[in-house]
């Protein structure tokens, strides 16, 4: 996503702003971690932070952001309540870190672990 001023234009990479996405989703309370839904069978993955992105989907067209988060989240935690923890903290902290406001943040609850 690109930001302009009078002193030029920032480039900010979608893989940056999953990558601050997926940090703040997995600070929130009750989220075990990231999921990667792999395609071929069906099988939800947790990832490690090593791999926080390929949880998070980035769709960045004619200046509308929507991030796509895939959680894990802890058995026994209210799931709406947790979802919006987790949209409020990673609008906040993209508008924050980046000065971008998403237009939409969906939280896509893969899975629960005890």
């Amino acid at each position: 996503m690109d930001i302009v001023n009078e002193l030029g234009k920032i480039k900010i990479a979608d893989e940056v702003i999953a990558r601050i996405a997926g940090i703040s989703a997995s600070q929130c309370d009750g989220i075990v971690g990231m999921a990667s839904k792999r395609a071929t069978d069906g099988i939800v993955e947790l990832l490690g932070m090593e791999n926080v992105t390929k949880g998070i989907r980035v769709n960045n067209k004619e200046d509308q952001l929507t991030i796509d988060i895939y959680v894990i989240i802890k058995f026994g935690m209210a799931i709406e309540q947790t979802a919006q923890a987790v949209m409020d903290k990673v609008r906040h902290d993209i508008k924050e870190l980046t000065g971008l406001e998403p237009t939409t943040v969906n939280v896509i609850v893969e899975g629960i672990e005890f």
